[in-house]
């Protein structure tokens, strides 16, 4: 019912009166003027004025799960949310919720969490109100070897979102990073459960800078307010943008077309053609970036001329 109220006073541009949304939604007066409370304590912005009854004015900068799949239209991403205002991490709630056999596209979002995590066990700053962190389940028909494309997918959905809300075209540098003016917007960590041969689920975690101030912000990351001349973001509309896109590059991996995935990684990338450092299991070696093949492996050429394929490892670009 909350969102039934809050959906017909959205599309209404002037006062509704109490008499007109109880008739409406057959709903006792009473328990309208509670769900009306409920809505600002939440930080919603209702007036309510005698003889001419409520006025919606705005939602507040929270990803709360009603705005979210407000005039989301996806099918499957997103469907079923989890919100939480305080979170130690999204990743190992996820995974618990994926292990009780919670729905594919099933989300879990929070607004700050105390131990954020990427690759390799690194921690992830998570100011609250300031940014998306997120852990999405997912169960594609995919060998487990090849899960390095979900992360691939899931960077390319969340660099068309970005262009599409805010005209900023992002870059993605192998295997897992957002990019702005080559500082750090986000980061993906991709961790799944599997047999041998089989993949169970897969957890698809998103961190991303959107709202932070530059004095927020180590001298190696940006946020889009930053690369967006100090403008805010509306969250909720990058989010639902990227949701969409998710679904969209997702169901596109389904129909076995991963070469279509790779051709747009190729074009926001900008780690291929570049001379580089890569730092794998305590070795560290030095050649080309040459290209990335079906399964999402970084292919580098040597010195030497040997190409090699790497699954993992992290990248440094030298010129």
């Amino acid at each position: 019912m909350p969102d039934k109220i809050l959906e017909f006073l959205k599309k209404k541009k002037e006062y509704v009166s109490g008499e007109e949304i109880s008739h409406h939604l057959k709903i006792s007066r009473q328990a309208l003027w509670k769900h009306i409370q409920e809505f600002r304590d939440a930080g919603y912005s209702i007036v309510a004025m005698p003889h001419l009854g409520y006025r919606f004015i705005s939602s507040p900068d929270r990803l709360l799960p009603d705005e979210l799949t407000h005039s989301l239209g996806t099918k499957l991403i997103g469907r079923k949310i989890y919100y939480f205002d305080h979170l130690s991490s999204t990743m190992d709630m996820a995974m618990h919720l994926g292990n009780k056999n919670a729905a594919e596209g099933t989300l879990v979002i929070a607004e700050s969490q105390t131990k954020g995590r990427g690759r390799l066990g690194r921690s992830w700053i998570s100011p609250k109100y300031k940014g998306i962190y997120l852990s999405l389940i997912l169960k594609p028909e995919i060998l487990p070897a090849n899960a390095s494309i979900i992360t691939l997918m899931t960077a390319v959905s969340i660099c068309d979102g970005i262009k599409q809300i805010s005209g900023i075209e992002p870059q993605i540098k192998w295997p897992n990073d957002i990019l702005i003016h080559n500082k750090k917007l986000g980061g993906i960590l991709t961790e799944l459960k599997a047999e041998l041969d089989a993949t169970g689920f897969v957890i698809v975690g998103i961190g991303l800078n959107v709202n932070n101030d530059s004095d927020e912000l180590v001298e190696e990351a940006i946020s889009l307010k930053v690369a967006n001349s100090q403008e805010n973001i509306n969250r909720i509309e990058l989010l639902q943008e990227i949701l969409r896109k998710i679904e969209e590059n997702y169901l596109i991996l389904q129909k076995n077309q991963s070469p279509a995935i790779l051709e747009k990684w190729r074009n926001y990338n900008v780690t291929l053609g570049r001379r580089i450092k890569i730092i794998c299991h305590k070795e560290q070696l030095e050649g080309e970036a040459v290209d990335i093949d079906r399964d999402g492996g970084l292919l580098v050429r040597r010195d030497s001329g040997i190409v090699e394929k790497f699954m993992a490892g992290d990248v440094v670009h030298l010129r």
